[in-house]
């Protein structure tokens, strides 16, 4: 099974399409993210994120439902 995280992206370093990283934040946590998938990527976009690629670009109110539930789900597991 395959998990992939959205997050928005903040910033994009590189010119190469192949090599440009962009920092991603997931809920308050920031990461490098390879984004040669997703060269069309820009600053405020979502991107669906696993093993630190973004694999898609997708829309706001899908990441931010997304999030949400797997808050709620974070909360359920809390004893």
């Amino acid at each position: 099974m395959c998990l992939a995280v959205p997050g928005e992206v903040l910033s994009i370093e590189g010119a190469d399409e192949l090599t440009q990283t962009g920092r991603v934040a997931f809920a308050g946590i920031v990461k490098p993210v390879n984004l040669a998938y997703v060269p069309d990527a820009e600053i405020g976009d979502y991107v669906l994120v696993h093993a630190g690629f973004a694999i898609a670009i997708i829309d706001a109110g899908e990441a931010e439902r997304t999030l949400a539930y797997l808050a709620e789900l974070e909360a359920e597991a809390e004893p």
